[in-house]
């Protein structure tokens, strides 16, 4: 049997796993996954999501077999694969933007600080606005969406529009230069 499979085009392949052969699913998916897997890769960097993407893909696959099985179905069955997954990567795509949505800012009730605090805060602030007037723009913002604003990295990313590790490394930038100004 094993043979018969190793000679087997994958049109044949797709034939076989629309009548429910798991072992021609497994040949197919033994020649085909890993060039699939390098080809979402390079338009998803997200291993998550090319992962999830795959198993959709293939889930699929075995799912609607019969459909390209057919004898007036034209194209190659590696074509219609890759199909299925660019749909399945676009689909992830916009589940993502509607997951990734601005959040909603709370209001939050505001407590009046002891007149000790005030004047403490006021010395303090002082060196701490000028030294986040040193700052770039790009990192006051990132500083006031964490810190003023109480975002996550995450909804910081998403409100900005910048990559979570950008928004990371503005923050860790933003503490090692507040911290020597204020030292």
């Amino acid at each position: 049997m094993r043979r018969s499979l190793d000679a087997a085009d994958e049109q044949e392949l797709v034939r076989r796993v629309a009548h429910g052969d798991r072992r021609a699913f497994d040949e197919l998916y033994r020649r085909t996954a890993p060039w699939l897997e390098v080809r979402l890769r390079r338009r998803c960097a997200d291993a998550d999501v090319v992962a999830d993407v795959l198993q959709e893909t293939y889930l699929t696959l075995w799912r609607a077999a019969g459909s390209f099985a057919g004898d007036q179905v034209s194209g190659s069955a590696v074509g219609w694969l890759w199909t299925i997954a660019a749909h399945r990567l676009v689909d992830a795509f916009r589940r993502r933007s509607r997951q990734a949505r601005t959040p909603q800012v709370h209001q939050v009730e505001t407590v009046v600080p002891a007149a000790e605090d005030e004047v403490l805060a006021g010395r303090v602030g002082q060196e701490l606005e000028q030294a986040l007037a040193v700052l770039p723009p790009e990192v006051r913002a990132v500083l006031r969406a964490t810190v003023l604003d109480g975002f996550t990295v995450r909804e910081t990313s998403v409100l900005l529009g910048v990559p979570e590790n950008t928004v990371k490394s503005r923050i860790r930038r933003a503490r090692i230069v507040l911290r020597e100004a204020l030292s």
